[in-house]
């Protein structure tokens, strides 16, 4: 079967977790949908408990941007939101992407290093919750978490369980002493916008045994705004959009052949990233073959390729 036939057909399909036939609650629903629109973002992350011995805390890192959240797919059970970047100068930069699925019956989660695996969730614990899976800016898989809407005091808010997930950006350019971090999520939808809240524990992750060097706080806040004219994203957005969905549905494709996922770059990922927004850039009409290359020459997902992971990778212990 051509590559082009299969992504015609998972864009077709549901490209996410599978997830049960209950009726999604429309609170649940009206508070995801929430999160798309423009905002001014406040980026807060202050390590809070030293649990290593000798360890010292690190200063508080603050950041900012504005951002303008899409909603790419809407199908009752399934929201899929955009984030893109841009500044005042118009320069426009893909963001993140989170993936929202009702009752979703399966997860990937971060397992190894640059691995992930897909993972069953348990039908009867997982009744009436959403499952929010979240991906690099190549949509390449970051983590999943699972929880609840709650809607007491009319302030929704959703909490995850706690799962792994990898270094982010602002950590992994500037240090090496950790390798995971154990997350709990929680997203609350206020009168100017919204906010994400992480507990964060971060990891020194080893086959024989974990050490938590110490817990951080992670307060990012989306305010809506009219400061910057975010015209700009509309317009590359209208360019690269058909391109973008070819890029999820190949990862999609690629992370389901068996299951399991390793990414064969340095933990910053450049090789796909730089591939992929070149050609985004540059040849916006590729061909889907182009795009698979692109990924394919930098992940592993072969049962063979696994079995000599599995023995070589430093894995998750919970």
């Amino acid at each position: 079967m051509s590559v082009l036939l299969r992504i015609s057909l998972l864009m077709a399909a549901t490209v996410s977790p599978l997830c049960y036939a209950s009726t999604a609650s429309d609170a649940d629903r009206q508070a995801i949908l929430a999160m798309a629109g423009d905002f001014e973002v406040r980026f807060h992350f202050q390590e809070t408990v030293a649990l290593a011995p000798g360890y010292q805390t690190k200063p508080a890192k603050d950041s900012g941007a504005y951002e303008q959240v899409l909603v790419l797919e809407d199908q009752g059970t399934r929201i899929v939101l955009q984030h893109l970047l841009v500044d005042k100068k118009g320069h426009v930069t893909k963001h993140w992407r989170q993936d929202w699925t009702f009752e979703a019956r399966e997860r990937f989660e971060f397992t190894a290093d640059q691995t992930w695996e897909i993972k069953r969730l348990d039908e009867t614990e997982h009744r009436g919750t959403w499952t929010q899976c979240v991906f690099e800016v190549s949509d390449a898989p970051r983590y999943c978490g699972t929880g609840r809407w709650r809607h007491a005091y009319g302030q929704p808010t959703w909490t995850s369980d706690r799962s792994w997930r990898p270094l982010p950006r602002r950590e992994y350019t500037q240090r090496d002493d950790y390798n995971a971090i154990n997350a709990e999520n929680r997203h609350t939808i206020t009168p100017n916008g919204w906010t994400h809240e992480q507990d964060n524990s971060k990891v020194v992750r080893k086959a024989d045994g974990s050490q938590v060097l110490t817990r951080e706080f992670g307060f990012n806040d989306y305010r809506r705004t009219d400061k910057v004219d975010f015209a700009p994203i509309t317009a590359y957005w209208t360019k690269t959009q058909a391109f973008w969905a070819q890029v999820r549905a190949i990862w999609n494709e690629r992370l389901h052949e068996h299951g399991w996922l390793h990414l064969e770059t340095p933990v910053h990922g450049m090789p796909i990233i730089t591939g992929l927004f070149t050609l985004a850039e540059s040849n916006v009409d590729a061909k889907p073959d182009v795009i698979a290359n692109v990924i394919r020459a930098h992940t592993r997902t072969t049962p063979e390729a696994k079995t000599q992971a599995d023995t070589t990778l430093t894995q998750v212990s919970q």
